[in-house]
Formats: C-alpha cells, sequence, structure tokens
C-alpha cells in the first residue's frame, strides 16, 4: 500500500495518482480542513492503521493550505475526476461543500464527513467526534475547574467562524452557560486556525477585558496560541487557557500552567473509524440508515440518529497528572 500526501494538487497530484496502477484497491481520500494541522496529522496515522487492517485500500491524505471552503471545493473536484471511491472530509464550511459534493456522489463516490460535518445533502453519514453537548458542556466545566469556585470572566477562541464544529459547540455554552453560575460568558473572536492569527486574538480578548480570567479555545491551534501568550507576557495565574487541545503540542503549556487541563477525543482513532466506516460504506458492506449503526472496527459501533450523524466517544480531559503518558502518543 503506498500513502500520498498532496502537499500540492493540479498536475502533481494528477500524476501521482495516475502512477498508480489499476486494481481492485479502494481508494479513500482523507480530505482535512488544512494541511500541518497536528490533529489532523494524527488522524492520517489512525486512517493508515485502518486500511492496514482492512487490507487493499490506499488513503490520500490532502486539504488545502489555508482553512477555506474554496481550497476544499477544489480539492473536491480534483478527487472526483481521479476516481476515488470514497472521500472522508473535515469540513470548513457545512453547506458550501454540499454541490460539490454531490455531484460526487452522483459520480459513484462515497461521501462521509467526520469531525466538522457538511449538511444532510452533501454526505451520506456524519462522524462526531463526540457528542456536541458533551464538548460545549466539558468546555464550560473545565472553565468553572478553573476559575476555583469564584465567578470569572470568560472568552471563547474559535477556529473559524464558519466552522460547523466550533459554532455548534460555542451554541451548546451560551445555551448550557446557565449551568455553571460562576461562568461569565463575555465574547467570541477567531483566530482561523492559524497561530498567528489566534495569537493576536487572544492578546486583543486579555487587553480588552482586564477581567478576563479563563479563555476557552476549542480548537488545537488557539489553545496552543492562547496558552504561549500567557506564557510569553507572564500571565500564567492570572489568566488560565482550557478547551481542546494536542497533548503532544500542549505538555509544556500544562507544565508552566498556562493550561492546566484541557481536552480532546484521540484523532487517531477519528482517523481510523471514519476511514473503517467509509470502506464499508464504498464497498457496499454497510448502508447509513437512520437509527442503524454502522462498525468502526476495533472501536465498536456507531449509532446515527435522524440526521445520519452519530459520536464516536465522549471527550477526555488532560492534566498534569496524565500529560506524559498522552503527549508521546499523540
Amino acid at each position: 500500500m503506498k500513502h500520498l500526501k498532496y502537499l500540492a494538487l493540479g498536475a502533481t497530484m494528477a500524476l501521482a495518482f495516475a502512477a498508480q496502477p489499476a486494481s481492485a484497491t479502494t481508494t479513500i481520500a482523507l480530505l482535512v480542513k488544512n494541511l500541518g494541522n497536528g490533529f489532523f496529522d494524527a488522524a492520517d496515522k489512525g486512517a493508515e492503521q485502518a486500511a492496514k487492517d482492512l487490507g487493499d485500500v490506499k488513503i490520500i491524505y490532502t486539504g488545502p493550505t489555508h482553512a477555506t471552503p474554496e481550497g476544499q471545493i477544489d480539492i473536491i473536484n480534483q478527487l472526483v475526476a481521479q476516481k476515488v471511491n470514497a472521500i472522508a472530509v473535515s469540513a470548513n464550511d457545512a453547506d458550501a461543500l454540499v454541490p460539490a459534493l454531490k455531484k460526487a456522489m452522483e459520480r459513484g463516490v462515497t461521501v462521509i464527513s467526520f469531525d466538522s460535518g457538511v449538511s444532510k445533502d452533501g454526505r451520506q453519514m456524519n462522524l462526531l467526534a463526540s457528542a456536541t453537548d458533551l464538548i460545549g458542556d466539558q468546555c464550560l466545566k473545565m472553565a468553572s475547574d478553573l476559575l476555583n469556585g469564584q465567578k470569572g470572566d470568560v472568552a471563547i477562541l474559535s477556529a473559524t467562524s464558519t466552522a460547523t464544529n466550533q459554532n455548534a459547540w460555542i451554541d451548546v455554552m451560551k445555551k448550557d452557560v446557565g449551568k455553571f453560575p460562576n461562568v461569565n460568558l463575555t465574547s467570541v473572536v477567531y483566530g482561523d486556525d492559524k497561530q498567528d492569527k489566534s495569537y493576536t486574538e487572544a492578546k486583543g480578548l486579555i487587553d480588552s477585558n482586564p477581567n478576563l480570567k479563563v479563555i476557552i479555545a476549542p480548537t488545537t491551534v488557539g489553545i496552543a496560541a492562547a496558552a504561549q501568550y500567557v506564557e510569553d507576557n507572564k500571565l500564567v495565574g492570572k489568566v488560565l487557557v482550557t478547551g481542546l487541545g494536542l497533548p503532544s503540542e500542549m505538555i509544556n503549556h500544562v507544565k508552566s500552567g498556562a493550561a492546566p487541563q484541557f481536552a480532546l477525543w484521540n484523532p487517531i482513532d477519528l482517523g481510523y473509524a471514519a476511514t473503517t466506516i467509509a470502506y464499508n460504506l464504498a464497498t457496499g458492506k454497510e448502508k447509513a440508515t437512520a437509527g442503524g449503526e454502522l462498525s468502526m472496527g476495533k472501536l465498536g459501533k456507531v449509532k446515527l440518529d435522524d440526521d445520519l450523524s452519530g459520536p464516536m466517544a465522549p471527550p477526555f480531559v488532560f492534566d498534569a497528572k496524565n500529560i506524559d503518558e498522552f503527549s508521546k502518543v499523540y
């Protein structure tokens, strides 16, 4: 099995794909929000492991340089032209990708979304990394815990303003904040999943609100950038950071005290599950139906709701007690 990483598209992609001999191999494209993102690099590892377990599966790991729907649409069209069997996509925009993905399905390509979903008309199922309510509430609980019983201002540093999963989690936080009476949600800003912009947005939040106590960043790029800003400006203890992050990227921030705890599901498992589901649907072994279940291989089964969506697993909290162990994994 040959693993192709598409850091450039166009002619390079066409030549690389054309070089593959014709066979019964099932080709699955893992289309992520953007390349160079540690979370999705970890998901790719899981996809490769699933491909080995399934046998005769080729993974194309691809995504735009910047996290834009336009970049993903261009890639979708090229993948369809190359006649891939399946596309598993983490969407930069739930609706913008639908027309291109509908065309893909019309041409026989299996389409699922994972992590950040596509609207129902543009895919056959959507694999949630976790349950939306559980993720939003977990972010609030961690912020509440960091306030240590005191009431305080809490702001959110998100990814892009159109990111499906980010917006769903933020909606839950706004809806459920009353469950955590010491949390006063103040504002939401967007770092576009770019380190430099997220760093600048964290600075803006702190500069504009001297009473800010906690930043929730439900994005692996944003949480690391915000924690770095806190450290760089000797604000550890005055402002704390939590949210969703990669253990390998957050270990130093946990140990510095800038981000005492954060949560995430296992992106390796997410890539594994998405690949397994895409394979079973593409080969006709299973079919996505409301109320039905789909196999995730060694990870068990996911139950689908009426929207043909289902969660892989609940979020997991990392802190000083377990960060050393998990930072070696992903």
